[in-house]
């Protein structure tokens, strides 16, 4: 299966936030941390140091996974999301792979991420590349029950 992995332009934009509303409201809610970094990612994640990407297939937009940047050395993987119709193909453990090599040559040294426990393949997805449950502080994402971090 051929993916490739693309880096985020303003004609991808629509993309990210309609690949991230989908999972929200499948499982959750749209927070209003959400919507704002969503409707403007270039201003809530680019222009603050953060990257995002964009899992192409078959032509069509299938994916996406963002770096946010928090400190120079540490960014959190978030806004990961695949499309309802491609999941189980592989499309998520391809951008896991790519965040991390980007990562890695941008001398990031460490990586967090929020999640909730009831989104199992995620999280079997974190544990498999080597994220480990640390402490949650409160008031990040409401929906988040689970910390974790990666030191590359």
């Amino acid at each position: 299966m051929q993916v490739e992995i693309i880096p985020y332009s303003t004609e991808l934009k629509e993309h990210l936030k309609a690949l991230n509303y989908e999972w929200l409201e499948e499982y959750f809610h749209v927070e209003e941390g959400d919507k704002a970094s969503l409707s403007d990612p270039q201003g809530q994640i680019i222009d603050k140091g953060g990257f995002i990407f964009f899992a192409k297939y078959a032509e069509e937009i299938v994916g996406t996974a963002s770096l946010l940047k928090k400190t120079n050395e540490i960014f959190e993987l978030g806004k990961m999301a695949v499309s309802k119709h491609s999941r189980g193909l592989g499309i998520g453990n391809q951008l896991m792979e790519h965040c991390l090599e980007f990562a890695k040559q941008q001398d990031i040294r460490e990586l967090i991420l929020y999640s909730n426990t009831k989104l199992e393949p995620a999280i079997h997805l974190y544990r498999k590349f080597g994220f480990e449950e640390i402490e949650l502080e409160a008031g990040v994402y409401e929906r988040g029950n689970i910390k974790m971090k990666k030191i590359l």
